[in-house]
């Protein structure tokens, strides 16, 4: 396996897929939730960027579901963190598809089109994280007899916060 700086691809998924998360991590400046996204979109980034926005996005799932590895039939959740998190997932979609670097390469490289081959794999899986906050979001709202604050995404299409 190919080492990342310190950690094997291996210890990276390893990372990546315990509940609960890991805590923040030096390599990523002790970020996580949407400010881990962001650093695998700064310029000036030089680790490993895949795991920087993926670890973001676990740890901004996480938290939309108030930090819990199970959750049973009395727990609470809030509707606004699930549905600020599906946005949230489609503002990564956005970027990835959008930001790139000074000499034109994607930050990461997601979907592919090469000739009459495309390959939209990231798209359909994204399509399905946000599917599900947003079904979510909407079960949890009629559970608790509220209404979700639809929100105007601006062009700068920053993050949305997900509270505890």
């Amino acid at each position: 396996m190919k080492k990342v700086p310190g950690f094997t691809i291996d210890d990276r998924i390893n990372q990546l897929f315990t509940c609960p998360p890991h805590s923040p991590y030096k390599d990523l400046g002790f970020k996580e939730s949407t400010d881990a996204i962001l650093l695998g979109f700064d310029p000036e980034y030089k680790g490993d960027r895949v795991f920087a926005v993926i670890y973001g996005l676990n740890t901004m799932i996480h938290r939309a579901y108030n930090s819990k590895c199970e959750l049973y039939l009395l727990d609470y959740l809030n509707e606004q963190n699930l549905y600020n998190s599906a946005r949230n997932i489609e503002i990564l979609v956005w970027r990835l598809n959008t930001r790139h670097k000074q000499d034109g390469t994607a930050f990461l490289l997601t979907n592919e089109i090469d000739g009459d081959t495309v390959n939209l794999s990231y798209e359909r899986i994204f399509g399905k994280l946000i599917s599900l906050q947003d079904t979510m979001a909407k079960i949890v709202a009629t559970r608790n007899g509220r209404i979700i604050k639809e929100v105007i995404q601006t062009v700068g299409m920053a993050f949305l916060p997900i509270g505890l």
